[in-house]
């Protein structure tokens, strides 16, 4: 027998009994409904997980530490130091699955406009680094290597503003932002802070301490946002490192410079050494390796995708359960299935005893009730993928309106869609499968005498 021919006698069987066709599609659609709505959801879920984790961290960087950075590099032990300098920077360029590696210089100083001062840390990074990481900035660009030194400010800086005639924080005290325009006013950086608070006080050998110099750096940028929205930018300032290291050096010639490492008599080092080194992996599978390598050299290291990937085997067991959920619906509608299909056989009993003694092929006839069952699960299978993505777009609406701060919490990918329907398909042949093997093996004689 031709498999069209199967095909439309499979198709006429089923409309015959339209009501409890129906029925049994319903169950069909109900358990195809259930289980891509809650695997949906834990997707959703993993993927507000991840972007929120985005919003804090890159989960492909690796942040590399100097080793024993709080214990001071006179320790006392005979081990060679470790620092971060530019020979491990290149080194870590030449590593496998390394894309980026961008070196960071912060030192902490006081930026002066006016009567209004502020501590904030300045971070010096590379150009490349600021693109790649997509500062975001409201006005301004980038700094451009070779230029003077100009600082991009964070959108929360404004309110670290202290006045100094009444040492209040206006926007503190009293929700009123202070008087300057950190991207067009005048500001003055004070890089010594400790000579800065020291200032008319005797030094060791009984001199007053002059206050120090004082530089005016101009801004070349603002990140976007304003003082009350948070991001990864809000409360630092930025710069260009080559130039931060540039105008350091000079403020201090031959100083030891606040945060930076020394020799066992004290003095300081020729090189300006970096506080931390980013590193940026091309995925995040093989973030872990690159890490496990760094830290066989001696240093120290973090990487979000730690605590993250912790995170996300918890998120996998989530969406198992809700999986596991819709099965069951879907298991409830292959025993609906499996009853349709004997009911089938019982009345249609001396129809199959015809087949046979026609010379109808005994696998033709199991292959007619599978295709019976799967055109239930087929059917069900295409509206209850419909019947999800309605129901998608209602749940993703009324979690949009609500305070939980997600603005997606239903997600169908298209293999979801895909598989649902193959695996629909899937359920109602097997289902058919136990009614036509009962099918096969009736007698044709038996059959034919049935009423």
């Amino acid at each position: 027998m031709k498999i069209i021919d199967l095909l439309r006698m499979s198709g006429g069987s089923l409309f015959k009994r339209k009501f409890r066709t129906i029925l049994t599609v319903l169950g069909v659609v109900i358990g195809t409904t259930s289980i891509i709505v809650m695997i949906s959801l834990g997707i959703g879920m993993k993927s507000a997980m991840l972007e929120e984790m985005e919003s804090y961290a890159s989960l492909t960087t690796i942040e590399i530490y100097q080793p024993n950075r709080w214990g001071g590099s006179d320790s006392g032990s005979d081990t060679e130091e470790l620092f971060l300098d530019d020979d491990l920077v290149e080194m870590l360029q030449g590593m496998e699955h390394v894309t980026m590696v961008s070196p960071k210089f912060e030192i902490w100083a006081i930026i002066r406009i006016g009567n209004y001062e502020a501590n904030t840390n300045i971070v010096g990074l590379s150009p490349e680094a600021m693109e790649r990481m997509a500062i975001p900035l409201a006005q301004g660009s980038y700094p451009h290597p070779g230029e003077p030194l100009a600082f991009i400010y964070g959108n929360a800086m404004p309110q670290y503003f202290r006045n100094v005639k009444t040492g209040t924080y206006e926007y503190w005290d009293t929700g009123t932002l202070p008087p300057i325009d950190l991207y067009n006013d005048t500001a003055y950086v004070i890089f010594d802070t400790d000579r800065y608070y020291m200032a008319g006080s005797l030094d060791e050998n009984g001199q007053i301490i002059p206050q120090p110099k004082k530089y005016m750096i101009n801004a070349c940028g603002m990140v976007e946002g304003g003082v009350d929205d948070w991001n990864s930018y809000s409360y630092n300032v930025y710069c260009d490192i080559d130039a931060l290291k540039t105008q350091v050096q000079q403020v201090f010639k031959g100083r030891v410079i606040p945060g930076q490492p020394t020799m066992k008599s004290g003095k300081p080092y020729r090189e300006i050494f970096y506080s931390t080194i980013n590193v940026e992996v091309d995925d995040m599978d093989n973030v872990a390796d690159v890490q496990s390598l760094i830290n066989s050299m001696g240093y120290e290291t973090y990487a979000a995708s730690e605590w993250i990937s912790s995170e996300m085997d918890q998120m996998n067991v989530i969406q198992a359960v809700l999986g596991g959920i819709g099965a069951v619906s879907l298991f409830v509608a292959a025993i609906g299935i499996t009853n349709t299909m004997m009911m089938s056989i019982y009345e249609r009993t001396k129809e199959i005893g015809i087949m046979k003694v026609i010379g109808c092929r005994i696998r033709d006839i199991q292959t007619l009730f599978l295709m019976e069952a799967g055109f239930i699960g087929f059917i069900g299978g295409v509206v209850g993928v419909g019947l999800s993505y309605g129901l998608s777009v209602i749940i993703n609406n009324l979690v949009a309106q609500s305070d939980f701060g997600i603005e997606r919490i239903s997600r169908i990918p298209l293999w979801l869609s895909l598989l649902s329907i193959v695996f629909a398909i899937g359920i109602g042949m097997l289902s058919g499968l136990f009614p036509s093997i009962r099918a096969m093996r009736l007698s044709p004689l038996a059959a034919i005498r049935s009423e």
